[in-house]
């Protein structure tokens, strides 16, 4: 069985709003991520998938239960080993870019990579590198704003593999293309996937996407369930 570099156990997550009952968003997810592996969340809105992604994320801590990234275990850190484990080994990407409007798509790049140390050079070579993966290289020079809402997701996802990360986690990142602007775009985050070997959870709710992953679970009830 493949190294699982992320790994959910039994966690739990509940919500108090004001005098309302508790809601109960997680009731024991278990999930097991393998190296190399991309798997599809998909769920309806309002039943917990931004939730369980920023937990396995390390953005958020659940009540209760484990979550462990690339072997390590995220329960019980500070916030600054959690920020380093987080920064280090998990790459996040929305349904929005959320580009810097004022760097190029090339600094957008390179800006994470030097605040994880990283020189100025090699950031460069591996920005470019990631450009090149997605077919951007020629626009690597340009900023957010002239670039094509295809373009920008693309750059997006070279911005959350910067790191190299072991976890890609993803959460509706075609949700706001149209739908062959998002067959490009899901095309070329595959090809990111299967070319640095990483691993991806991607939320979506295209079921055609879902499809061409290697698994899909769906989160029902506060639980995942394969299907």
């Amino acid at each position: 069985m493949n190294e699982a570099v992320l790994e959910l156990k039994s966690v739990t997550k509940s919500y108090n709003h004001g005098t309302a009952a508790q809601i109960d968003v997680l009731r024991g997810v278990d999930l097991r991520l393998a190296a190399g592996e991309m798997v599809a969340l998909v769920a309806p809105s309002g039943a917990g998938k931004s939730t369980l992604l920023h937990i396995a994320g390390l953005l958020d801590t659940p009540d209760g239960g484990s979550v462990h990234v690339a072997g390590q275990g995220g329960d019980g850190k500070g916030d600054g080993k959690r920020t380093t484990l987080r920064r280090q080994d998990v790459g996040f990407v929305y349904q929005f870019h959320h580009l810097l409007p004022e760097f190029s798509a090339l600094e957008n790049i390179v800006l994470p990579q030097l605040a994880n140390g990283t020189p100025q050079d090699a950031a460069r070579l591996r920005a470019l590198e990631l450009l090149s993966l997605v077919g951007l290289s020629n626009r690597a020079n340009h900023r957010p704003a002239a670039l094509s809402g295809g373009e920008q997701q693309r750059v997006a996802f070279c911005r959350a593999l910067a790191n190299s990360p072991r976890v890609l986690l993803a959460d509706e990142p075609t949700g706001n293309l149209d739908p062959g602007t998002s067959d490009q775009v899901f095309a070329a985050l595959m090809d990111l996937v299967s070319g640095t070997g990483l691993s991806a959870l991607v939320a979506t709710h295209n079921p055609d996407l879902a499809a061409r992953m290697d698994r899909r679970v769906k989160l029902e009830h506060g639980r995942l369930v394969d299907f």
